[in-house]
């Protein structure tokens, strides 16, 4: 997997995240090409610095030039929210250019519903936390981009294709 390393450590450390995006997308069984890992985590202070400490465990640097604790402090990230209208703050690893991973600055909904109503799937020997499938719905329609949208309708023709299999 792609991203396996990431996610492996981020369940070893115990970190509470969930793959959300293009990456949930596919994982959820949509067919769609992404490069990057999308991920909300529970913005608690220690999950946080277990999060930052698994970024730089693995070589994760921050695409902007600040220091990754700044990521930590919620003062931070309303500042880079209102000042920049920065939404996700994006970690590059510059060993593996192609591998960028974007987390919410502030959750687009509240971590700890989405956390309840999880989908976990199998990968590589780990279970990955997904998104639901209604709330990535959700997470992508307040987004309200183009390509965002279009995930939406794929998503729910799949639903559709899923639920016509079932009723055969």
């Amino acid at each position: 997997m792609y991203y396996g390393d990431v996610l492996r450590e981020l369940n070893d450390k115990g970190v509470r995240y969930l793959v959300v995006g293009g990456v949930a997308l596919v994982l959820h069984g949509v067919v769609r090409l992404t490069v990057d890992l999308d991920i909300m985590i529970d913005l608690g202070h220690e999950n946080v610095m277990k999060f930052l400490s698994v970024m730089e465990g693995l070589g994760y640097r921050p695409r902007v030039p600040v220091d990754a604790k700044d990521f930590a402090d919620p003062g931070k990230r309303r500042e880079w929210m209102e000042e920049k209208n920065m939404r996700v703050f994006s970690f590059i690893n510059p060993k593996k250019s192609a591998n960028i991973i974007d987390v919410f600055v502030e959750n687009p909904m509240d971590f700890e519903q989405a956390y309840a109503s999880k989908k976990a799937v199998d990968a590589d020997g780990f279970r990955i936390p997904l998104v639901s499938t209604e709330d990535l719905k959700g997470i992508k329609r307040a987004s309200g981009r183009e390509q965002d949208l279009a995930d939406i309708e794929a998503l729910e023709e799949f639903e559709r294709m899923l639920k016509d299999e079932e009723e055969k």
